[in-house]
């Protein structure tokens, strides 16, 4: 039987690949992104359809409860993420910096 944490989450799960294939539909998604996030998404279908398997690979990798290896697993991707979108985010600063720079020297020259 299915619960209805199960349902929902099934449901969002397939709202956010609709949203994926959408993007990648749109080319706002490069073709690694888009395996990535249908891994991501896939993964939690396999899951919350079967979540023994957590357990399961919570035992291999000598992790007390399913629950917790989910935890590990989505903190670890979360902080790579985040370590993503710094990246992302220093790198438009400096071309904005470079930018300015380059409009203020064309600026004084006038």
């Amino acid at each position: 039987m299915i619960s209805m944490i199960q349902v929902l989450a099934l449901l969002f799960t397939g709202f956010a690949l609709s949203r994926v294939f959408l993007r990648a539909k749109d080319k706002k998604l490069t073709t690694g992104e888009l395996i990535f996030w249908v891994g991501v998404w896939t993964t939690l279908i396999v899951v919350v359809l079967f979540p023994f398997i957590t357990s399961t690979i919570a035992m291999f990798l000598g992790i007390s409860r399913g629950t917790d290896v989910v935890l590990y697993g989505s903190v670890g991707v979360l902080f790579y993420l985040i370590f993503r979108l710094y990246i992302k985010i220093e790198e438009a600063e400096r071309e904005i910096t470079k930018l300015v720079r380059e409009k203020a020297l064309e600026k004084k020259k006038k």
